[in-house]
Order: structure tokens, then sequence, then C-alpha cells
């Protein structure tokens, strides 16, 4: 679990083993983590293979590879980063499990003084899952539904957020990866059987 709070970001160093393994160099004060841990990379729950140095391997599961945008990473690339969640720790933004819905595109991003606006694409099969104010992983940050159409939606930055994470490298025409809020995905699988047998 997490909770789209980004305080680390890492350098994508390239794949391996024909695109089975991804590499990231981690900043010193990455948290230590053990083979076999969870950390979201660019949102996605990746466990960890081994670690070298300061560079953590991951292993990527053709799944990974059909859901998300970790198959055409570029070389420097900086990737946001989170250790899982503790029983101590504070849930600053909302439940995360690092299962990716959909992959969306950014069509245009707008300064907005302090911060800005970003326009993002929507797989269809996702609208069900976004509200007005809801909230929504993009690329593994934790931000607030500002705008919602048919095919697209918004966010907002605030400058924390575009000091933290990588969304501040974003142009148009990128892909993030989106997770759409599991407490409403539940809700609506639940609603769209119809009433619970128990």
């Amino acid at each position: 679990m997490f909770t789209g709070i980004i305080h680390h970001q890492g350098l994508f160093k390239g794949y391996a083993s024909g695109r089975r393994e991804l590499a990231v160099e981690v900043p010193e004060a990455f948290p230590s983590q053990r083979e076999g841990e969870s950390i979201a990379v660019e949102g996605v729950c990746l466990s960890l293979l081994r670690r070298e140095a300061n560079t953590l391997f991951f292993n990527l599961a053709q799944e990974t590879l059909a859901r998300t945008n970790l198959g055409s990473l570029k070389r420097g690339l900086k990737l946001n980063l989170e250790p899982p969640l503790t029983l101590q720790s504070p849930l600053s933004g909302h439940l995360i499990n690092g299962h990716i819905d959909g992959v969306g595109k950014v069509l245009r991003i707008v300064e907005k003084a302090p911060g800005r606006r970003l326009t993002i694409s929507l797989p269809r099969n996702l609208r069900p899952f976004l509200v007005a104010q809801g909230s929504v992983a993009v690329s593994g940050v934790s931000l607030t539904v500002a705008g919602l159409g048919t095919s697209s939606f918004d966010v907002e930055l605030i400058p924390l957020t575009i000091a933290k994470s990588n969304l501040k490298d974003l142009r148009p025409g990128q892909t993030v990866n989106l997770e759409c809020d599991m407490i409403g995905k539940y809700v609506y699988n639940w609603l769209s059987r119809g009433k619970s047998r128990v």
C-alpha cells in the first residue's frame, strides 16, 4: 500500500534481460529495502529483485509492460519512487495499491500561479471511476480531479508537488500511469453487480 506522497526520485538506468528487468539509481537518502519488498515506481508496485550499491533492480512482468508505461522509458528519466506504507505512516494522500488501471497522455499544460494545471486523456473504460474532486494517482502522485470530461480530466499541481515529483518535467504527448480511487472501484463493482447475496 502507498499514499501517493512523493519524497524521492530515482534515475532510470536501463533495462536488462530483454526488458524483463528495470534498473533505477536511487539517492542515498532512499530508505533501505530488502529483496522481495514492494516499492512504487511511477505508481507501479514492483518487487525489489536486488540492490547493487545505489541501484535497485526490479522484475517487469508482461502484465506490467502491457498496462503501464514502464516498457518505454528513456535512460536518464527521473522516476517517482515511494516506499511502502507502514502502520506508523501518516496517510497524507489517499490509499493506492500500485496496480495501474491504464495509461493516459498529457494533452495540455497551463501555468496557473502558483502552480500549473494538466489535462490528461482518460481511457474510456476508466471514466466511471473518476469523479470531480475525487482522488486519482498520476505516475504515483496523489492528486485531486479538478475537472472531468468524457475522455479527459484535469489536475492542478501545487508548488510542493512540482518541487518533489517528476510531474514538473512532463510535456504534452508524454504518457503517465493512472490509478483510480480504490474505494470508488469497489463501490462501482458492487453496484454494477446488484445487491450482495450475503
